[in-house]
């Protein structure tokens, strides 16, 4: 049982990990489209303040056509995130599969042995009424 007790640690960790991992990519991403958010914002404000929409316009101005690379980058770093993300929640599910299927076991072993335990403890009481029965024990 002590090596059982120890996969079970072992596999809760491993689901702890995992879950980890999930939210830290979830947390990234959210990151990540905020920071996109706060440049698609930024952009507008600067295309009002030169009144130029048209980025392929001249006189268009520098900072958001840096800051529009920018959000591009941001948002394929978090569709990248995302094919991470279904991996990482997949790995979760896989490891809480695992966990469930030890515990399982865990389980039916220990209701094994309480269901030999209380069979040795009918057969000491069956015994003893036995005796008593007889009149060995008063």
């Amino acid at each position: 049982m002590k090596s059982r007790d120890t996969l079970i640690r072992l596999k809760k960790f491993q689901v702890d990990e995992h879950r980890r991992k999930v939210a830290q990519i979830e947390t990234m991403i959210a990151e990540f489209l905020r920071m996109a958010g706060d440049l698609d914002r930024e952009i507008q404000v600067e295309q009002e303040r030169a009144g130029i929409n048209d980025p392929a316009h001249f006189a268009y101005p520098t900072y958001a056509k840096a800051a529009m690379q920018r959000r591009e980058n941001l948002r394929r770093s978090a569709d990248e995130l995302s094919g991470q993300l279904e991996e990482a929640r997949a790995a979760l599910q896989e490891s809480f599969e695992e966990l469930k299927k030890v515990e399982l076991l865990d389980e039916r072993d220990q209701l094994r042995e309480r269901t030999v335990e209380h069979a040795r403890e009918q057969n000491e009481l069956d015994s003893i009424a036995g005796l008593r029965a007889r009149g060995a024990v008063a």
